[in-house]
């Protein structure tokens, strides 16, 4: 009989090893394609909003603050727990807010399902401290938003803090997240905290974002830095909760802002220099805040946008542009406008930017304007954003032999421009006039048959 138990307990530990295998194998398969979908997507949209869009940045004569307000104005919990009720975003419209990520060339949205507040911005079952339960509103808009998505062809993505301001459970001493609060902050300090029992929380809360809003492609995790000198992963958890999200959706990637488990970089308000070996999107504000803040009018224009875009991509990583809704619900017109206009320059030049590469290496290439390049197999894009007096462009390390075709992208009728082909440089003849006032791309078509790079590291000059 004992013999029959453990030959039953081994062929019961096989299934769940091979279970376990196969799991792997399938979050493998599936990481695998959507890291591919990631890199081609480029362009995103980030979504800022929760209760701190009611004071619309200002507080007792301040005008500078904006998703930090509870923080650094001090605002004791009580009190930022009354804006609940006073938020109510009738005029939130799903289908115009992605209408307008479509029409500004994004293809993913990232929003935020619970700010460091701990204000839910869905319905969720583990706190009554949400939009549905404490708000006149009473409607769920990431469902919305989810749907629309789906919809508009639009990847659907949440925002998630790891850091909570209001939950009882959250011990002050792990959001040591800025300076001026060196012991960590909490709206109500609790000395008793429990962060396992916090931690049950968030990965239950993580469990309903992907169970009922449909396919996630991203959970965008913020906040893990502030668990300065701590193993995060131990004490969130973290392997439970990874394997959770790979069973639940094996495409869904994580961002590494969790500190663990991280499928892609995320630096902030700055494009890193040179290329990355890994992929990354940068996040950035239109004006100076991440939420709403009703005095700020620093807007970045529609150039700016596009050659961050453009200089990101040359990079090989994806941007993530946010804007700050009001407490009513609306996007700004200003960022409507601005982002109509970006998805203007990409209806003509979006060939350049969704599924590219990064841009030859500079030490290899050198396109001698200001600008930068993406490139396709058999396509070298080159991106000029100040067009040149004497209307040549100059390629320096430029096989010129590969060439087989040069025209402007903007130019339906694809009509070559004149060129002199060199060994090792490339002349490129071009219009007087710009045919863009942010980025004017012109496509270099290639011959395949040899690589477009050489290795060296010496300058080429030119005899």
């Amino acid at each position: 009989m004992q013999r029959i138990v453990t030959i039953v307990s081994l062929v019961l530990a096989g299934s769940l090893i091979g279970c376990k295998v196969a799991q792997a194998e399938q979050h493998q398969a599936a990481k695998a394609a959507r890291m591919e979908q990631f890199n081609q997507q480029k362009f995103g949209m980030f979504i800022h909003w929760g209760l701190y869009s009611l004071p619309a940045g200002e507080w007792k004569g301040k005008t500078n603050y904006a998703e930090w307000i509870m923080l650094q104005a001090d605002i004791p919990v009580k009190e930022y727990e009354a804006f609940a009720a006073r938020f109510n975003p009738v005029a939130f419209d799903a289908k115009a807010w992605v209408s307008l990520a479509k029409a500004a060339g994004m293809n993913y949205l990232v929003v935020t399902a619970k700010h460091h507040d701990g204000f839910c911005m869905y319905d969720s079952k583990y706190t009554d401290y949400d939009i549905v339960d404490a708000t006149p509103f009473k409607r769920d808009p990431l469902r919305e938003l989810a749907i629309e998505c789906v919809k508009q062809d639009i990847q659907f993505c949440v925002y998630y803090s790891v850091v909570d301001w209001h939950h009882p459970e959250f011990p002050q001493k792990y959001s040591q997240i800025r300076k001026e609060y060196p012991t960590g902050y909490h709206g109500v300090s609790n000395p008793h905290a429990n962060l396992d029992v916090y931690a049950k929380y968030m990965k239950d809360q993580v469990e309903e974002l992907l169970t009922n809003y449909g396919e996630v492609g991203i959970l965008w995790f913020d906040g893990g830095g502030s668990f300065r000198n701590y193993d995060r992963k131990k004490l969130l958890d973290g392997q439970n909760l990874v394997d959770m999200i790979h069973r639940l959706q094996p495409s869904c990637l994580i961002n590494n802002r969790l500190g663990f488990g991280a499928d892609y970089g995320t630096p902030e308000q700055q494009i890193p220099e040179g290329t990355l070996n890994t992929a990354f999107e940068v996040c950035m504000t239109l004006n100076k805040h991440w939420g709403y803040n009703k005095n700020d009018r620093d807007w970045k224009d529609a150039r700016t946008i596009v050659q961050n875009l453009v200089d990101v991509a040359s990079k090989g990583g994806n941007y993530l542009l946010n804007v700050g809704p009001t407490a009513e619900g609306i996007l700004p017109d200003e960022s409507a406008n601005i982002l109509k206009e970006v998805g203007q320059w990409l209806k003509i030049n979006g060939e350049s930017i969704y599924g590219s590469e990064s841009g030859p290496s500079q030490a290899n290439i050198r396109l001698k304007v200001e600008g930068c390049m993406t490139q396709k197999p058999g396509k070298l894009y080159l991106h000029v954003f100040s067009w040149p007096e004497n209307q040549i462009i100059f390629m320096e390390g430029m096989k010129g032999k590969r060439v087989k075709k040069i025209y402007l992208l903007a130019n339906p009728t694809k009509t070559s421009l004149k060129f002199d082909a060199h060994e090792r440089s490339l002349f490129i003849h071009i219009p007087q006039t710009a045919p863009s006032q942010y980025d004017s791309v012109i496509v270099v078509e290639l011959d395949k048959s040899e690589p477009l790079e050489e290795n060296t590291e010496e300058p080429l000059v030119m005899g």
